[in-house]
């Protein structure tokens, strides 16, 4: 019975999934040599045979023949009177080569060794899962959702093994179920307790990189190099591509036929908006660039501070800042420059649509506003504050607030 018990453990994880059997024989072979140790004080003259397609094993000791009386150690020795009862065709200097059985050991033994068996190869996965995944960190991996919490989601890779992705890595609009399929990118690895603690993320800028290098061959190749990605996850992205290639177009590649290549990418991202643009070392080329899709008029640069002043129509402002002011931010992360917006008014341009100052004026109190008609910053300035505080139901300094926006407009 103990016998089983022990090749049943054997059989039970040869085959585990991060193991190979030159590992797993050589962690059977030194639960064996523990076990014969503990037994006779040595295992130099044993000889341990594990075979792997079957789970069969053998244990070989071997003795020299010594005259009777003069064995000085029974664990390397044996006298010859014994020696005869097993061979009568051995003589003084010869070798006793015996077959020893599991059972020999006990029971207790048997119970032990098995557990030591357990242990050693559950560790040994384990050190196996944390060097996979350390080496994979950066590329991307599809799993499947296991069980949804308040502040991490479990996945499991197609080997079973568990993935987390916190909510911090999710994007906002991301919604799982038990049984969705996922893609993430593998974000950190970590040994926690003696476990491997895998973090995925998607909201990681090198997620966004994977899925471009899946979707675009030229950049898989090396045709085409991302010189780098600022994300504001789930609400846009900006994505600067470079040519070494004077043939290929990179944002027209990244982009593909009529969208076709970066519509797979958005759907992915939870609808992000992404705006690929040419890389260049002329700075104020680049920030003009990045504040795509907005048009500048004119632009200033201090490269000292590393800031920008950008001018631009009054309809392009809002653009260029985008909602939530995420476009302007990205552009200041994928430039390395402060990017200030400034509206550049034309001398003969009679007024200004109030619609124009939603950047810097509430909603709420342009509504109040229009109202009453006043939908033109000069229908508004053409009041005095007294006349505007008694006809809406605005605050006198609020009043006086956007009466010093507008005047700066026509200044």
């Amino acid at each position: 019975m103990s016998n089983i018990n022990l090749i049943d453990s054997f059989q039970e994880f040869k085959d585990f999934k991060n193991i190979d059997r030159p590992t797993m024989m050589s962690v059977m072979e030194d639960v064996l040599r523990s076990m014969i140790r503990k037994k006779y004080g040595t295992d130099e003259n044993c000889d341990i045979i594990v075979n792997t397609d079957n789970g069969d094993l053998e244990i070989w000791r071997t003795r020299i023949v010594m005259e009777d009386g003069f064995s000085e150690d029974d664990d390397l020795e044996i006298e010859l009177a014994e020696a005869k009862t097993y061979d009568p065709d051995l003589e003084v200097g010869d070798e006793h080569i015996e077959l020893i059985t599991l059972e020999s050991f006990g029971r207790r033994a048997i119970l032990a060794a098995r557990q030591t068996l357990v242990s050693k190869v559950l560790e040994l996965e384990k050190d196996e899962i944390y060097k996979k995944y350390k080496d994979r960190v950066g590329e991307i991996v599809t799993g499947e959702v296991y069980q949804v919490w308040k502040k991490e989601t479990l996945i499991l890779d197609d080997e079973g093994n568990e993935l987390l992705l916190p909510k911090t890595e999710q994007i906002p609009a991301d919604y799982f179920k038990k049984g969705d399929s996922v893609r993430a990118v593998i974000y950190k690895v970590d040994m926690m307790n003696s476990n491997p603690k895998i973090i995925i993320s998607r909201t990681a800028p090198e997620f966004l990189q994977r899925l471009f290098e899946m979707e675009v061959p030229e950049i898989f190749d090396g045709l085409i190099t991302i010189k780098k990605i600022v994300r504001e996850p789930g609400e846009r992205a900006k994505v600067a591509v470079e040519s070494y290639d004077d043939r290929i177009d990179p944002v027209g590649a990244c982009v593909g036929m009529k969208g076709s290549r970066i519509h797979g990418i958005v759907r992915e991202l939870k609808n992000e908006n992404i705006d690929v643009i040419n890389f260049t070392n002329n700075a104020s080329l680049y920030v003009q660039r990045a504040l795509s899709p907005a048009k500048i008029t004119s632009i200033k640069l201090d490269d000292d501070k590393k800031t920008a002043a950008v001018y631009l129509k009054p309809d392009q402002v809002s653009l260029a800042i985008g909602r939530g002011g995420h476009n302007i931010k990205l552009a200041g992360k994928l430039t390395g420059y402060e990017i200030d917006v400034y509206r550049e008014v034309d001398e003969h341009e009679e007024d200004v649509d109030i619609e124009e100052f939603s950047d810097e004026i509430d909603g709420w109190i342009l509504d109040e506003f229009k109202r009453i008609g006043l939908d033109t910053a000069k229908s508004i300035l053409n009041l005095s504050v007294d006349e505007l505080v008694k006809r809406t139901d605005l605050e006198e300094e609020t009043v006086k607030e956007v009466l010093s926006i507008l005047h700066s407009e026509f200044e």
